[in-house]
C-alpha cells in the first residue's frame, strides 16, 4: 500500500494511528485496497463473509430484501464507519443476513478475516472502535424499528424528505426503498403531498414548498 493510501486509512480509521509499526506494517501488507463501481453488489444475502472493508470515498447501502421484491434500507455506510454486519459474520462465522450495494463510486480497504481477528486480539483501539459502532448502528437499527411498526407511511415520507433538505433529488422507486414500501404507494402520497401543497414533484426531483406543515405531518402522533 502506497504512502498516499496509508494517510488516507490514517485519516478516516484513527485507531491505526496508535498500533505498534510492527503491526501495523501487517496490515499494510496484507490489507486488499479496491475501487468498486457505482451500483456493485458488494456482499448478498446468504453468501459468506470473508474480509472487513473499511471506505476511503463513498457510500454503501445494506438493505434486507423480501422474497416479494420489497427491500427495506437498514442503514448506510460512509467513510470512517463500519458494516456491523460484516463484523457480526465476521465474529459469529456466519453467512450474511441482508446485501449491500455501492451508492456511489467506492474506494476502500479490505482486511483478510484472519487479519480481521488479529487486530480484534492485539490491538484495544481497533477492538473498541469495532465494538462502539455496533452500539451504535444497534440504536439506529431500533428507531428502525419503530418507525416501521408505529408511525403511518405518510409520517415516514414526510420525515424522509424534510431530512434530504428543501430539494429531493430521487425517484420514487429509491424513496420506497428507503421507507420499506412500493413505488405506487409512495406516488400516491407525493401526489397528495402536492394536492396540499406541500411539494412540487418533477422529473426525479422533489422541491419542498411547505417545511411546517410536512414538519407537523411528520410529528403527529409521536
Amino acid at each position: 500500500m502506497d504512502s498516499a493510501l496509508k494517510s488516507e486509512l490514517l485519516q478516516h480509521y484513527p485507531a491505526f494511528r496508535s498500533m505498534p509499526e510492527d503491526l501495523l506494517r501487517e496490515v499494510l501488507r496484507q490489507a486488499i485496497f479496491a475501487t468498486v463501481s457505482a451500483g456493485s453488489v458488494l456482499f448478498e444475502d446468504r453468501r459468506p463473509c470473508q474480509a472487513f472493508p473499511m471506505l476511503l470515498k463513498g457510500t454503501v447501502r445494506v438493505s434486507k430484501l423480501a422474497p416479494n421484491g420489497r427491500e427495506l434500507q437498514l442503514y448506510r455506510v460512509h467513510p470512517g464507519e463500519s458494516c456491523i454486519l460484516t463484523s457480526s459474520c465476521l465474529l459469529g462465522n456466519a453467512p450474511y443476513s441482508a446485501r449491500g450495494i455501492a451508492e456511489t463510486e467506492l474506494s476502500m480497504v479490505a482486511l483478510p478475516q484472519a487479519l480481521f481477528n488479529r487486530l480484534l486480539e492485539r490491538h484495544e483501539p481497533f477492538r473498541n472502535y469495532v465494538f462502539s459502532l455496533f452500539s451504535e448502528r444497534l440504536t439506529e437499527l431500533m428507531q428502525l424499528v419503530e418507525e416501521v411498526a408505529f408511525r403511518k407511511l405518510d409520517q415516514r415520507l414526510a420525515a424522509l424528505l424534510l431530512a434530504k433538505g428543501k430539494t429531493v433529488h430521487a425517484t420514487h422507486q429509491a424513496l420506497a426503498d428507503e421507507l420499506g414500501s412500493v413505488r405506487e404507494m409512495i406516488s400516491r402520497l407525493l401526489k397528495t403531498f402536492a394536492d396540499q401543497g406541500l411539494v412540487s414533484l418533477g422529473r426525479e426531483q422533489i422541491e419542498v414548498l411547505d417545511s411546517k406543515a410536512l414538519s407537523r405531518l411528520a410529528e403527529t402522533s409521536r
